[in-house]
């Protein structure tokens, strides 16, 4: 992030890890374990290191630095480094109380819109899903819905470009595609570039195939995402 100029891009949207040791939680090792309506074996043999690192103030900083305005998932595990804020969003994702199992019913997000707070609505609890009929494929432990994201996309105005510095399994880069908005991502797990190459990229869009380029950067084994009118370019 620090080749960015302060301001270059107007939001960051992201969902950094928490820290909490997921690999704790059953999510990724091997066998089925119910929960609820769900089997949390979707996700077995899944590498956890990036559980081990947590959002620090540090990173926060550079992504205010560079962009206008913010958007930050799992803010309540970061309060401690997150400013005052009446833009709250609550992500409700269990939505009927018939819905019960042992996931989060929701998620706390962070933006930094002086606004009064929002909820969106969407079910995403264990296997099921808001539209049962186009479920989206899970790639990953805490991989959020594109029409979750598109929500909070639709609650800005006037942006353009946006950057995910943990991009994770490419929510945010579909999100903007399907919004006709510039993404930058970065994903420092090959695993996962792979998949966002597998989402993202080489489909058609807008009636049009988008090719992909990866570039590694310098100093570090990340890759970075630039699409721009559905092209990538790095």
């Amino acid at each position: 992030m620090s080749n960015f100029d302060d301001n270059e891009l107007d939001l960051g949207l992201t969902d950094p890890p928490y820290g909490i040791g997921i690999n704790k939680m059953n999510f990724v090792t091997s066998g089925a374990i119910k929960a609820g309506v769900a089997h949390r074996n979707d996700f077995r043999n899944h590498s956890t290191d990036w559980d081990e690192f947590t959002f620090k103030v540090e990173y926060f900083n550079e992504l205010k630095r560079i962009t206008k305005n913010q958007i930050i998932f799992g803010a309540n595990h970061f309060s401690n480094i997150l400013p005052n804020s009446r833009g709250w969003v609550v992500w409700d994702k269990r939505c009927e109380e018939k819905y019960s199992n042992d996931f989060a019913d929701c998620e706390i997000i962070w933006t930094s819109f002086d606004r009064p707070s929002r909820i969106i609505r969407y079910l995403w609890s264990g296997m099921l899903q808001e539209d049962m009929s186009k479920k989206e494929k899970r790639y990953h432990p805490t991989q959020k819905p594109v029409k979750v994201i598109e929500s909070l996309l639709d609650m800005c105005k006037d942006i353009k470009t946006v950057i995910d510095p943990f991009m994770g399994s490419g929510s945010t880069m579909l999100a903007c595609q399907n919004r006709r908005l510039d993404c930058v991502g970065v994903e420092i797990d090959p695993k996962y570039c792979n998949t966002i190459k597998e989402r993202a990229f080489g489909r058609q869009f807008l009636d049009r195939q988008v090719e992909y380029d990866f570039v590694p950067q310098a100093s570090v084994n990340t890759k970075q995402l630039r699409i721009e009118n559905g092209s990538s370019k790095p």
